[in-house]
């Protein structure tokens, strides 16, 4: 089946917006001008001749530079691909070569996609995409799979601007997404190239952490995805390093917040969470001068917390709820045990639970009760493999123990330096759902309950 990679582009550009390109049909003399969007320029316009074309994409490319793709109709997968290249003279050349070797050459500017926005393909009602790549990020590991409606959506919340493109049905469409505008028509959204397909529908896969969900850290796709689901989740500012900040969620009937450290991956009780403004931007440099660990800062409403605690489901299938009355920072952590929560709130909670896991799968959450309704403040995918006297399972040669009462960065500082074949008892009481045992599962550490009599 012949494809041609511009034709489909021209077409494209007739509906939405495309990267600027020129393309040219190979020619034992001069290679040809076949389609052209080139901003200032009616679509298709024809230049006087391929000098003059290149030099007139040239200049109007927000990076300076232009790419070059080339193909044949019988097999639209690009052959030679040259990226940033600036040079008018060499570019000239190029297109001349590939066209003496009887290939089709489409020439587009250089779009930066280290910009903050995403590139990726929808097809079969699923959306994939990750940042700081091309389309073809898609063919590697770590992209957020999600349903197109759920993906549309948490990316218009994140972005502030909907996701302009065609209808792809059962076909496959590239695209990429700029905080900038971009492309012929400067919109926000680019489409780079639409296969049709008679393809069945497509599952997504998703789960995280992923490529996206390290860019605006792990909690706020949690959270955005609690959101999404249609669970109750406190209004909230994400304050993104690479990110203009962005909110979502629900009023809560408090006027005080909560400001939550946002690591790139889970990392239970390292970083901050505090009652009451701290300055985001301190905040960052001091716990992560480098950049490395943490992707963003939230401020979240806070909830009149009657009780507060996590939900997850253990290795028998279980749901666990735990908690405390009023705040349950202390729990997490490790410093408060969980007490007997009143039946209503129990009730609450697995019933919130039950409707996230006809959503999600089995799922894991933090939670706080305001005595009216449950709310949402972490949300993580997947069930775990604890058990009432097991927090993580397997053997191991040796077996130290640890008490709870040293707390959680000792736990941490620990698991750091013991040998692989070392597995912990631990002594004192512990919620299965706190970050003791997150920590734990974490680092995949054998770790047993032990009665601290």
């Amino acid at each position: 089946m012949l494809f041609r990679k511009d034709k489909s582009l021209d077409e494209l550009a007739r509906v939405g917006n495309v990267a600027q390109f020129i393309s040219y049909s190979p020619s034992a003399a001069e290679p040809q001008q076949e389609f052209s969007c080139v901003a200032g320029f009616d679509a298709n316009h024809t230049f006087a001749s391929l000098e003059e074309s290149l030099r007139s994409l040239l200049e109007r490319c927000p990076e300076g530079t232009i790419n070059l793709r080339s193909f044949t109709p019988d097999s639209p997968r690009s052959r030679d691909f040259r990226y940033g290249l600036s040079d008018l003279a060499q570019i000239e050349a190029l297109v001349r070569k590939m066209s003496a070797e009887g290939l089709y050459i489409i020439a587009n500017e250089t779009v930066d996609v280290s910009d903050g926005g995403v590139s990726g393909v929808i097809q079969g009602g699923v959306i994939e995409f990750s940042p700081d790549d091309t389309p073809r990020c898609v063919e590697k590991g770590g992209t957020a799979s999600l349903p197109l409606d759920w993906g549309l959506s948490l990316l218009e919340t994140v972005y502030g601007f909907p996701v302009a493109t065609v209808d792809a049905g059962r076909g496959r469409l590239e695209f990429s997404i700029h905080p900038k505008p971009r492309g012929w028509r400067r919109g926000h959204t680019l489409m780079w190239e639409y296969e049709a397909s008679d393809s069945a529908p497509a599952m997504a896969a998703l789960k995280w952490p992923n490529r996206f969900s390290r860019l605006i850290g792990d909690k706020t796709f949690g959270l955005l995805i609690a959101n999404l689901i249609g669970l109750p989740v406190p209004r909230t500012t994400c304050i993104s390093r690479r990110i203009a900040p962005f909110a979502f969620g629900q009023p809560t009937p408090a006027n005080e917040v909560w400001i939550r450290t946002c690591p790139r991956e889970q990392e239970p009780g390292k970083f901050t969470t505090a009652k009451g403004w701290l300055d985001p931007f301190r905040l960052l440099a001091e716990e992560d001068p480098t950049g490395e660990a943490i992707s963003a800062v939230l401020c979240q409403q806070a909830v009149p917390a009657a009780f507060a605690g996590a939900a997850i489901m253990d290795a028998d299938q279980q749901i666990v709820i735990e908690g405390t009355p009023g705040e349950g920072d202390r729990f997490m952590v490790g410093e408060r045990l969980p007490e007997r929560l009143p039946d209503a709130v129990l009730r609450d909670i697995q019933e919130t639970y039950r409707f996230t896991q006809a959503k999600l799968g089995p799922v894991r959450f933090e939670w706080v009760h305001d005595g009216s309704r449950v709310w949402i403040v972490q949300l993580h995918k997947g069930a775990t493999d604890s058990s009432a006297s097991t927090l993580v399972p397997g053997d191991a040669d040796q077996w130290e123990v640890f008490d709870v009462s040293n707390g959680l960065e000792e736990l941490r500082r620990l698991l750091g330096q013991l040998p692989a074949h070392i597995g912990l008892h631990i002594r004192g009481d512990v919620g299965l759902t706190s970050h003791v045992a997150d920590l734990l599962r974490k680092a995949r550490r054998p770790a047993r309950l032990q009665s601290s009599g």
